[in-house]
């Protein structure tokens, strides 16, 4: 296990009705905030009355910036930056999913950043503060509700890319299973997927010893499992939403990192996807990562062996753990299959044309990954074995 330190700051408020306390949670930061929000589901739903009353009792004055897109893009977040500069705003409020709050963090730290935000996504330039930012959550899936990361699109270019920094971590974040009752099933489903594959990008690491932190893992992903099914066949079961809700907290806190060295190649390569094709973040993982796996698995036979026995009961060939390991991947990929997932880019109407273009962006800076490290080829490989 490796030295670590474990440092999230995010309050969690969980439970029934808490989007009502949000102007208390906002006070304190101050009396001018930014609003950042999607579409129009918040307004249809009643839960952007709800914030707005819950606010303006606080007495603070509300600037509003709504439109922000699946895979969230930088032009919006530019515009928010201007705006915050523009009425000196305290406090970015996001009421939405992942995609939302990538982009409220995106803004936070434009605002103490004299040049381009997208200086950030590039390296050309480092975040060492930001604007305090709070989250009403909609859809459970990114984690990025206590996360230091956020990832944005920039349209010129179709690049997707994350930068972080501690200082993005929300100050809270009110987690109401009850806003996730209308949710889409595709929604839900691509949300699991997503708070699965945060889970696999920690799993599987060369990290040795690090049993706690893998039965954790398992824990959390046996849990999704067992809880997927029951919110697609029932909508409004309270209990089942909550449970997800709360994995994909978890997923994507850090706390699953503890001691280990995590991989992240398959996000890198997923990126690219949904930069170039739009396509939904989770579903692409859903591609992705069986295709990573297949590719992979051989670094470790033992660990894939141990994912396969531990997470879907997979019995343990002891005299042919390939086996065993191919079998967990099989698993995965028919769970996918089950919630309505794509597990082909066939399915997602995905040619080869860009496969080559989508390698070389993918590894401009370098191999991705840390279990194995992939270059242009290996990640072309793995476009082809996703087909």
């Amino acid at each position: 296990m490796r030295n670590f330190v474990f440092d999230n700051k995010t309050k969690i408020i969980f439970g029934k009705d808490q989007e009502q306390v949000v102007g208390k949670e906002v006070a304190p930061y101050g009396k001018k905030l930014l609003l950042h929000y999607g579409g129009g589901s918040i307004k249809e739903t009643g839960l952007y009355d709800k914030v707005i009353e819950s606010l303006k009792a606080q007495g603070i004055e509300v600037f509003e910036l709504g439109g922000v897109k699946p895979n969230p893009r930088v032009s919006l977040v530019r515009e928010g930056v201007s705006l915050c500069k523009e009425h000196d705003i305290d406090f970015i409020l996001s009421v939405g999913g992942g995609s939302v709050i990538d982009s409220a963090k995106a803004i936070a730290a434009g605002v103490k950043y004299d040049g381009d935000v997208w200086d950030f996504y590039t390296g050309k330039a480092s975040i060492s503060e930001s604007l305090p930012t709070g989250v009403v959550l909609t859809i459970p899936a990114a984690g990025s509700e206590s996360s230091a990361g956020t990832v944005i699109t920039n349209e010129d270019g179709l690049y997707k890319r994350a930068t972080g920094h501690i200082s993005l971590r929300p100050q809270f974040a009110i987690l109401n299973p009850e806003l996730t009752y209308t949710l889409p099933a595709y929604q839900t489903a691509a949300g699991v997927t997503d708070m699965m594959s945060h889970i696999f990008e920690r799993y599987f690491t060369n990290e040795q010893n690090v049993e706690l932190t893998d039965r954790l893992s398992e824990a959390t992903l046996r849990t999704i499992i067992h809880n997927a099914p029951v919110v697609l066949e029932e909508p409004s079961n309270y209990d089942a939403r909550a449970e997800i809700m709360w994995a994909g907290t978890l997923a994507h806190n850090d706390l699953l990192d503890t001691g280990r060295l995590g991989d992240w190649g398959s996000h890198d390569i997923e990126h690219e996807l949904s930069g170039i094709y739009d396509i939904t973040h989770g579903a692409g993982l859903a591609i992705i990562f069986p295709a990573w796996m297949k590719y992979v698995y051989q670094q470790d036979v033992n660990r894939f062996a141990q994912f396969a026995n531990r997470v879907w009961g997979v019995e343990i060939d002891l005299n042919n753990l390939e086996k065993t390991a191919l079998a967990g991947i099989e698993k995965l990929e028919q769970f996918f299959q089950s919630i309505g997932m794509p597990t082909t880019l066939r399915e997602a109407n995905i040619d080869d044309k860009h496969f080559e273009e989508m390698a070389k962006k993918a590894t401009e800076n370098g191999p991705l990954g840390n279990f194995v490290k992939l270059h242009a080829e290996d990640v072309h490989q793995i476009y082809k074995l996703a087909q």
